[in-house]
């Protein structure tokens, strides 16, 4: 016969210390000043930037005009105007290195001439063509003005990380966050959102104002007050900082910008050298959505438990759904502890992250409440506590075995992966070892005490039955 484990002696303690945990996670979180948020939490200005040295530089001086655009597979050079215009590509696959790659374009297209960075590490036979970065923001017009071209060398030892990037803004008066990008650390690819300052309202207009006095609403006379008032409110804020002006509902709204891609770039290469930073794009992302995206996440996870509770209800009797759902709030409470004490940042990755810890943790559990089912219709006679501690054994091989091989899965994921995907890795592994605990500990536990105050219950009915029979 099998042996059962007694999972049932740890309950208690398993909740004592999982109450113990809780409170400490929240009183770090408030102690710690809440999460660090991502760049997807937070409104202001973004910029994708890559530390790349300068590989050569590109001057046109031929008849009409020269575009060129770089992908990760080729060069596209178009010269020429009206009916003139010529397309040329050139294939990296078919000229390896960019010294082949020079004299290629500069055979093929008259006008163009191409110069090495006086600061190249390797030769032009050593860099390969396939190194360049792709055709950053801006304008790819050639002309007598120098077009930079920049490279990353995948095998280079001198990487820049994510803190070499927040030192360089370590000055900075707004409040800069950064995010790494790239698929490796060789890349040197980071976002950059530095924070917008504070919305100010030049103007509140509503339609009510426009036709107070009027039988109807008149679109045109509402557009043209709004076209007047964003006027005036240009004149009032015009100073040496730059703005950008939203219609915003029926108000217009006013939002300094104290950064642009330039100065950006001039910080950077103030820390890593002149020629050395490729601005790739930059954007703006006003604070409703960002205040919209928070609202949403939270809507999300509330949604998420609802639908859970509903469904195991349905599937299973309410007291079953209020211990796994107890579960998956105390898994969502591990991460939360967790994030906070390393500082990760909140961001979408992490939201995807605990969506997923939850639907693992909630899989594991319906396993083991299916096992407590059947066992109930095996084993009617039994008493609940040892129907639950038989169904934890009885799926505790197939636990072991199924979250082994995930977070093998996982753990390369840690260790080949950087960035947001090795934080949604750990993130992973974090919350599979706590949903394993939380199926076994606390979601069994919660319905164990559902279970034994039913049984109080009846007892007391019992004993008054027999009380009321005596007398």
């Amino acid at each position: 016969m099998k042996t059962i484990i007694r999972f049932s002696k740890c309950f208690i303690p398993a909740m004592i210390f999982s109450a113990l945990l809780a409170i400490s996670g929240v009183a770090s979180y408030f102690a710690l000043g809440g999460f660090t948020l991502g760049v997807d939490f937070q409104s202001g200005y973004i910029y994708e930037v890559q530390i790349a040295p300068t590989a050569f530089s590109i001057t046109w001086s031929g008849r009409g005009n020269a575009r060129m655009e770089i992908s990760g597979d080729y060069i596209y050079i178009t010269t020429g105007s009206g009916a003139e215009i010529q397309t040329f590509t050139f294939l990296f696959n078919d000229y390896n290195d960019i010294n082949s790659l020079k004299e290629a374009i500069e055979l093929e297209i008259e006008g163009i001439e191409i110069n090495y960075s006086d600061k190249l590490t390797s030769t032009p036979e050593e860099i390969e063509s396939r190194w360049l970065v792709r055709s950053a923001q801006g304008d790819h017009i050639l002309g007598e003005r120098p077009y930079i071209v920049h490279y990353v060398d995948p095998h280079n030892e001198d990487i820049k990380d994510i803190s070499d990037i927040r030192e360089a803004f370590s000055g900075f008066e707004q409040n800069v966050t950064v995010q790494n990008m790239g698929r490796s650390p060789q890349d040197q690819q980071f976002l950059i959102r530095i924070a917008a300052e504070e919305i100010e309202e030049a103007a509140i207009i509503t339609e009510e104002d426009v036709s107070e006095d009027e039988e109807y609403f008149d679109e045109a006379d509402f557009n043209e007050e709004i076209d007047e008032i964003a006027e005036i409110a240009e004149d009032i804020f015009t100073d040496e900082d730059e703005e950008d002006i939203f219609y915003e509902d029926d108000a217009v709204v006013i939002v300094e910008e104290k950064a642009d891609a330039r100065e950006v770039r001039q910080i950077l290469e103030r820390e890593f050298g002149e020629g050395e930073v490729v601005i790739l794009r930059s954007d703006f992302v006003h604070p409703r959505f960002s205040e919209t995206l928070t609202g949403q996440a939270g809507m999300l996870f509330f949604y998420t438990l609802l639908l859970m509770l509903l469904y195991l209800s349905v599937r299973f009797r309410p007291k079953y759904a209020i211990g796994a759902i107890t579960g998956i709030i105390h898994d969502t409470l591990v991460i939360v502890f967790f994030i906070v004490l390393t500082g990760m940042e909140f961001n979408i990755t992490t939201i995807a992250a605990i969506l997923t810890i939850l639907g693992y943790s909630i899989n594991n559990t319906v396993v083991v409440f299916d096992r407590i089912r059947e066992n109930l219709k095996i084993y009617p006679d039994d008493s609940f506590v040892n129907i639950l501690n038989r169904s934890l054994t009885g799926t505790l091989t197939r636990t072991i075995i199924t979250t082994l091989t995930t977070m093998l899965a996982v753990l390369s994921l840690i260790i080949f992966t950087t960035g947001s995907m090795r934080d949604f890795a750990i993130l992973l592994q974090v919350g599979m070892i706590s949903g394993i605990y939380t199926t076994m500990f606390i979601a069994s536990g919660i319905v164990n005490l559902f279970e034994n105050r039913k049984i109080r219950r009846e007892k007391k009915k019992k004993a008054l039955a027999n009380q009321k029979a005596r007398s």
